[in-house]
């Protein structure tokens, strides 16, 4: 009995030991007039005392603010690991992150960059600053957070996605894309501007910290390689990752391994202890 109660106070000590914190909360968007909410996950060892650096976690399309914490959960244990906060915003449906032209109601790039980030660095103890600040997400996230990242590098210092759609001029008719850009036979211009692959340009090397990966049989993959491709070929450091896998939660629990320590690895260069 006494080896039982020894063994059952161990496996509630490792319990504890990862017991990062999760909570939802709202914020406002002045610009989409609305409230949006959040999950923002802390380490164990939290404290105002001491500044975290934060990585943005994106979600796909048809997903929302707590996909990552229902389906995604294998990144929650490496918050302790590597003492750090990520928040997971909601991008609604079919958002793709950017400031759609059509339709007022999806302006996700101004949210994220000018409402969000503000409200996360007033209320935690974050690194305000793009050598603590990290982006990343799947499939739509995938496109946002390069987006994001690729138009605001004074945010972002390390950038992620996994399964990205980072060039959807090849599905002009899926993912609710054509709802925030228009058609592309009437508003080219919408989507060859807002695309991910056509932005490779605003890069210079080692202007911004990259890495991307997609599985070989994703519907992704080949907009992938052709993203890689445009990187070497402009000599931006990067690392791409191709594994055997879909476009699907098994493959996306095994990427955000390497893309938080990818992360990690980049803060511990560039912030100092504080």
């Amino acid at each position: 009995m006494k080896r039982l109660c020894a063994l059952l106070v161990l496996m509630f000590a490792v319990v504890v030991v990862f017991a990062a914190k999760i909570e939802t909360v709202s914020t406002y968007s002045k610009v989409m007039n609305k409230e949006i909410k959040a999950v923002v996950v802390t380490p164990d060892n939290y404290s105002t005392a001491k500044r975290l650096p934060v990585i943005y976690l994106l979600h796909g399309y048809g997903g929302n603010y707590n996909d990552w914490i229902t389906q995604g959960k294998s990144f929650i244990p490496l918050v302790d690991t590597y003492d750090v906060i990520v928040v997971c915003p909601d991008g609604a449906i079919g958002s793709w992150y950017f400031d759609s032209p059509m339709d007022k109601n999806f302006q996700y790039e101004t949210y994220v960059t000018k409402e969000l980030i503000p409200f996360v660095d007033s209320h935690y103890a974050t690194i305000a600053d793009r050598a603590g600040r990290g982006i990343t997400g799947l499939s739509m996230g995938g496109h946002g957070a390069l987006y994001l990242s690729f138009r605001h590098q004074d945010l972002f210092g390390v950038a992620g996605s996994m399964s990205g759609g980072v060039d959807f001029r090849p599905f002009p008719n899926n993912w609710d894309i054509a709802k925030r850009l228009g058609t592309y036979a009437e508003n080219p211009d919408n989507w060859e501007k807002n695309t991910v692959v056509n932005l490779v340009h605003l890069l210079t090397p080692k202007s911004l910290s990259l890495i991307i990966d997609c599985g070989s049989e994703d519907f992704f993959y080949k907009v992938n390689c052709q993203l890689h491709e445009k990187l070497l070929d402009r000599n931006i450091p990067h690392d791409f990752i191709i594994r055997p896998g879909a476009h699907n939660w098994p493959y996306w629990n095994n990427s955000i391994q390497y893309q938080m320590l990818f992360m990690s690895n980049f803060f511990t260069k560039t912030t100092p202890v504080k």
